[in-house]
């Protein structure tokens, strides 16, 4: 019998910890969720609405076989170890490995790891908790809401415009971008002019007449100026103040998100994938171990544990004058302070340290989320700042200065943070300055920018919709749906994205919206603090909800489907396109009668030729629509590959080689290399 049991969200999480506790312990993984609710019901949504919102769980698909296992595991063990993650959704998943495992009160703890390091995995093991009733309501309560609103809304669309889904959080983000596309159709573009006076050292610009500020809006505003000034400006006056400049707080998921994508380029889904990773734990040479903590937080902490040996590394590397303090700040709304930020397990993991045991990407980020975090306790940067004012008959000039005189926490953070010093010459006020030319320069005012995935992500935080956690899928999910496209890396809604924002605000304006689902995040939030029954807050919602989602199927026009000038060759009524399960098909417009499907000639994506044969490597769809690469000779010949061939032999077994997200790799031996 194993004395005790530990069970874990992530396989490679599952052997790191292992290690960690020895013979004593056996530790296995869940592999995420165990069970999801039903799909029987009313609509399908697997909750008794009648009764309480009672929610119906059955096991996911294929996850028969792991319940089985943890059960055998259970029953040989005499104590139990939750160990899932340390959020909400961890919470749940702890209480339904408990209630599908059968586990009693007396036979389990509940552990939370939030940093996979030896020391901390032994503390967290010392010193147990239980589960948090409120927190998985609360976490049940989302999952309830997500499921009513998304089966609800997207059958109506599906059925009337032919859209493929809809969600509480989701249509809320495509309303912004759609939102944000209006701004820009809807504006018009004003003109101005600028002034700018050049002289040997340096550039001033227009910026007053006497004491008030100008704008100059046509030409003939700009040449009135150019009339009426000289080519001597006198120095009215010189300020100069030295500013300090502070570093930013260590990352929270959303920052981390945010500056991944701007910096580095990385789409939110994969930031948080390597993230993952950097978290479960990394063989270095002589240990597995966690190089980062747990990465879903939005709390901006730091922990004695670590600030202080970090204050000790800053001293001794950098100098006392380095030393920097914990910068404070006004705790947010919904911010759920359950751990410490992001950052690293150990100051003295250096990134450089540890950069032969990671792939590329995975130093990329780990040297962000580690140079971020030591900035953040390093000193203020201090720069002297110059502005000097000219006049030239009442019109005032500017021109502004910079010099960095102490780098401070830049020492560290200058490859994402530039400051570029601006010098200017030795000047005194009352002199006069001639200016070797002047320019006058047309500009138009410009409409606001659309969202990039970084700007998508702060507005939703700081609108408080949704979690940091679920941006990443939120996005993916409008992108699949083809809801919006990427333009210059910017999102730009499609039709059937406005489509699908209109027809949501046209029958629910007051429930999809901005202010709703901040209001409802601050209801789970006291859900989870116990200050609000769950499932009254469920009842509240669809006694609004409900009606108009009848109402909608009553009243909202169904969308005629699009013909394509062609003859039905059956029974000669028009041909349309049609929206089904696997995408766009032409079929006959006198459907249910005539059932005719146009065939359309399936495009063949050639790759390389087969290095088995003389057929060609093709792209193909399993029935799921999953990608997988075949030859043309099948079944004659059986190749298959679910991940691209490149036509390069291996240097080790001469077989052929693939590409694997950012890795070469051997499709036969365990030769790879980076991209």
């Amino acid at each position: 019998m194993s004395k005790h049991l530990v069970i874990v969200e992530s396989p490679s999480k599952s052997k790191t910890i292992e290690k960690y506790l020895g013979s004593d312990y056996k530790v296995v993984s869940s592999k995420g969720h165990i069970r999801d609710l039903a799909t029987s019901g009313k609509y399908g949504l697997g909750v008794d609405i009648e009764n309480g919102f009672k929610p119906n769980y059955i096991p996911i698909s294929g996850k028969k076989k792991v319940i089985t296992e943890l059960k055998k595991d259970v029953k040989d063990s005499d104590i139990v170890y939750l160990a899932s993650d340390p959020d909400r959704e961890g919470e749940a998943i702890a209480w339904h490995l408990k209630d599908a495992l059968k586990i009693s009160d007396k036979n389990y703890k509940r552990v939370l790891f939030n940093e996979i390091t030896h020391d901390k995995v032994i503390a967290a093991i010392n010193n147990p908790t239980v589960i948090d009733d409120n927190l998985v309501r609360s976490q049940e309560t989302r999952r309830i809401l997500d499921r009513i609103i998304g089966f609800r809304l997207s059958k109506l669309l599906q059925n009337k415009i032919g859209a493929k889904s809809a969600g509480r959080v989701q249509s809320v983000a495509l309303k912004l971008i759609v939102d944000r596309e209006r701004e820009i159709d809807a504006f018009n573009p004003e003109e101005y002019w600028t002034i700018t006076s050049k002289f040997d050292e340096f550039d001033s610009n227009l910026f007053k007449y006497k004491d008030k500020d100008i704008e100059l809006t046509c030409e003939d505003d700009a040449n009135k100026v150019l009339d009426s000034i000289g080519e001597d400006y006198t120095i009215e006056s010189i300020d100069q103040k030295a500013k300090n400049k502070k570093s930013k707080f260590p990352f929270i998921t959303s920052t981390l998100q945010q500056e991944a994508s701007t910096k580095l380029g990385f789409p939110a889904r994969k930031t948080m994938s390597i993230a993952q990773k950097l978290y479960e734990g990394i063989d270095l040479a002589n240990e597995t171990v966690g190089l980062i903590t747990y990465m879903r937080t939005d709390s901006i902490r730091l922990s004695d544990d670590f600030t202080k040996p970090a204050y000790k590394y800053i001293k001794e590397k950098y100098g006392n004058e380095y030393v920097g303090y914990i910068k404070k700040s006004k705790k947010t709304e919904n911010v759920q302070d359950a751990h410490e930020a992001i950052r690293p397990t150990s100051i003295m993991r250096e990134p450089l340290k540890v950069k032969e045991y990671l792939s590329n990407d995975e130093f990329k980020l780990y040297s962000l989320i580690y140079k971020r975090t030591l900035a953040s306790l390093m000193s203020d940067a201090k720069v002297d700042q110059t502005t000097i004012i000219l006049n030239n008959n009442d019109y005032k000039f500017k021109t502004n200065g910079q010099v960095l005189i102490f780098d401070g926490y830049l020492k560290v953070y200058k490859d994402y943070e530039s400051s570029e010093d601006k010098i200017l010459p030795e000047l005194k006020e009352g002199e006069i300055l001639t200016t070797n030319d002047v320019l006058k320069e047309q500009h138009f005012t410009k409409p606001p920018a659309r969202y990039t995935e970084a700007k998508l992500i702060k507005e939703l935080e700081e609108l408080g919709i949704g979690r940091p956690s679920t941006y990443a899928t939120i996005i993916d999910t409008i992108k699949q749906r083809n809801y919006v496209e990427l333009v210059e890396k910017k999102f730009k809604p499609t039709e059937i994205g406005i489509e699908t924002t209109d027809k949501l605000q046209e029958f629910f304006s007051d429930l999809i919206n901005v202010e709703y689902t901040r209001d409802m995040e601050e209801e789970l939030d006291d859900i989870a603090e116990g200050k609000l029954v769950w499932n009254k807050v469920l009842e509240e919602f669809y006694k609004l909800f409900e009606p108009r989602v009848k109402n909608a199927f009553d009243e909202m026009e169904k969308k005629a489907p699009v013909e394509t000038g062609e003859i039905c060759p059956e029974c000669g009524n028009p041909l349309v396109i049609r929206k089904g399960r696997y995408g766009e098909f032409t079929a006959c417009s006198n459907y249910p009668e005539c059932k005719y499907i146009k065939k359309e000639p399936k495009e063949v994506k050639e790759i390389m030729d087969c290095p088995n044969c003389d057929g060609k490597i093709i792209e193909r769809k399993t029935r799921k629509g999953k990608i997988f690469y075949g030859c043309s000779n099948y079944p004659k010949c059986k190749f298959a590959s679910w991940d691209m061939p490149i036509n390069e032999k291996c240097p080790e077994c001469g077989k052929i080689l693939v590409e694997k997200k950012d890795k070469i790799k051997c499709s036969e031996c365990s030769y790879e290399r980076e991209k």
